[in-house]
């Protein structure tokens, strides 16, 4: 029990380190992307840290089993290199029983996956759903900040305000371009607005538009000496919604519940997906323990290359296999479960392996023991 208590600890320990480590680079790079729409006023900069929380249980539920597979090649090389198993073997530690030691921790991973896959992963899908949807119904005059230059359209519109009121109903020193192709696609025609004061105007169809006042317009082509102005007292802008790319599917956000017995193809493919996490991080347990063990003299990341790489085309032949059965060219009943026997059977083979120079100086000291 001793024994199992320090390899768990070790190994619970190295895990949830490396799945920390993962989930920063991971989340580091998301909210880049949440920060570059929020600079072009596509989402309200508010509500980042609200998606980030709810996108949380999606990012774990793919970072714990590697970080599972990792914190025992780490922990478990530690151990061999600093020549505890060795130890641990004199007193009757096999590979075995090692696997069973391993399976604790392994099924602890395994239950926290599950729920995060099976419960928390699909609620937090739904909730960035639903706050994107919201940010869907903002339009340009919504996400505008005082101060700043506002990309729109892909960046054909800027706009741009010295000043804003509280209630953000009035605009002061309002400048706004457009890029405007003609109908071949060559031409770029620009238009510039140039307003002392703006408001925003709804009206009963629902469209909205930001009418200046006191201003001027400036119409041409750029490199082109045929620029016109115009001056008005009174000027209307048609204001677009923001146009945010869906990151998640119907079904991603789904409950768990809602999937059981459906007879679509993509549905059960998705059920299937969310089962086959926490069963990934059983499996990827049993083929890091063989691989964890190294020779001292090699050093302690000498087999964490070619790991990488294996646990990599197992979870890339699992995607694929999903987008497989998600158009229907794969049986249901064979489904993602042949990626986890296949798997399965290979970590019980390099499990149960022994190489030759092992066998045959096992075999001599069975022989010398019977002489």
């Amino acid at each position: 029990m001793i024994i199992f208590r320090y390899l768990s600890r070790e190994l619970l320990t190295t895990t949830f380190a490396v799945s920390a480590v993962l989930l920063v680079i991971i989340m580091s790079g998301r909210f880049i992307r949440y920060m570059a729409q929020a600079a072009q006023g596509i989402i309200d900069p508010s509500v980042l840290f609200l998606i980030m929380g709810y996108r949380l249980p999606g990012f774990l539920e793919l970072i714990l089993p590697l970080g599972l597979f990792l914190g025992v090649l780490l922990a478990y090389g530690r151990v061999y290199l600093d020549s505890e198993m060795t130890v641990l073997a004199a007193t009757g530690m096999s590979r075995h029983r090692l696997m069973r030691y391993t399976l604790g921790p392994a099924a602890l991973i395994a239950v926290l996956v599950g729920f995060l896959s099976l419960y928390l992963a699909p609620k937090g899908v739904s909730a960035v759903d639903n706050v994107l949807r919201s940010q869907q119904a903002l339009t340009e005059f919504d996400t505008l900040e005082a101060g700043r230059f506002q990309g729109m359209r892909n960046g054909s519109r800027i706009t741009y305000t010295e000043a804003l009121s509280e209630d953000r109903t009035e605009l002061s020193g309002v400048f706004m371009s457009d890029v405007v192709r003609s109908s071949a696609g060559k031409d770029k025609n620009l238009s510039l607005l140039v307003a002392d004061t703006g408001r925003q105007e709804v009206l009963s169809d629902g469209s909205r538009y930001l009418v200046l006042e006191n201003g001027y317009r400036y119409d041409g082509t750029p490199g082109m000496a045929d620029y016109r102005r115009t001056q008005f007292d009174t000027y209307g802008v048609l204001l677009p919604k923001p146009e945010i790319a869906a990151e998640v599917t119907e079904r991603e956000a789904l409950p768990t519940r809602e999937l059981w017995g459906a007879k679509d193809h993509r549905l059960n493919a998705e059920l299937q997906w969310r089962l086959s996490l926490p069963v990934l991080a059983f499996v990827v347990a049993l083929l890091a323990v063989p691989l964890a063990r190294v020779n001292p003299r090699q050093g302690r990341f000498a087999k964490l290359l070619p790991a990488i790489f294996l646990y990599m085309t197992y979870l890339g032949t699992l995607i694929a296999m999903r987008g497989a059965l998600d158009k229907a060219q794969l049986p249901a009943w064979a489904g993602l479960w042949c990626v986890h026997i296949a798997y399965f059977v290979l970590g019980l083979v390099m499990l149960n392996f022994t190489p030759a120079r092992l066998w045959l100086k096992r075999r001599a000291v069975a022989k010398g023991a019977q002489a």
